[in-house]
């Protein structure tokens, strides 16, 4: 064999083990790099579902603890009505209070909504309905169910029963 075409050879052969070793040199050196960001990506995963979790809990207590507030309100000393006419509604607002009511002689109608925490902020729809109080937009209804549903149940009874149809006596049992 020819001396040049064995150092060609050699050459080639070198070559591809030098691309060989320099591949798996990189491969090796980016999947380290790669697995010490993922494992910094997880502990600051790990960290914010902590933290997300942490803040869950403390909103479900502050709102929990608000609902509690609203619903004990009449029996703090801070309230200046009689618990007994004061009743609680919880959404769209927490409280009316009737004063007067436990003599007999309720005097007016008081709207009561009860916030805690360190933003106390009326929502959207509580701001619209204490505007909606003080442009006097509040009425009285009274509903009779037993009224509404007599009538028409009677005009049912009445169409679909004819009274020759009735018997007048009762059934003999033939037993």
């Amino acid at each position: 064999m020819d001396t040049p075409l064995i150092i060609a050879l050699i050459v080639v052969i070198t070559a591809i083990l030098s691309i060989f070793a320099v591949y798996y040199y990189m491969r090796w050196s980016f999947e380290k790099r790669f697995k010490r960001w993922q494992d910094a990506a997880v502990i600051l995963w790990q960290k914010d579902m902590e933290r997300v979790q942490k803040q869950s809990v403390a909103q479900s207590r502050a709102t929990l603890g608000g609902r509690f507030a609203e619903q004990l309100t009449p029996y703090l000393p801070e309230f200046k009505y009689d618990p007994t006419e004061a009743r609680f509604l919880g959404s769209p607002i927490d409280l009316i209070v009737f004063p007067g009511l436990a003599q007999g002689n309720p005097r007016e109608i008081v709207i009561v909504e009860v916030k805690t925490g360190k933003h106390c902020q009326l929502t959207d729809s509580e701001k619209k309905i204490r505007q909606l109080i003080e442009d006097g937009m509040v009425r009285w209804e009274l509903i009779q169910p037993g009224v509404l549903l007599e009538k028409p149940l009677q005009e049912i009874l009445e169409q679909n029963t004819p009274e020759e149809d009735c018997p007048q006596e009762p059934l003999a049992d033939t037993d």
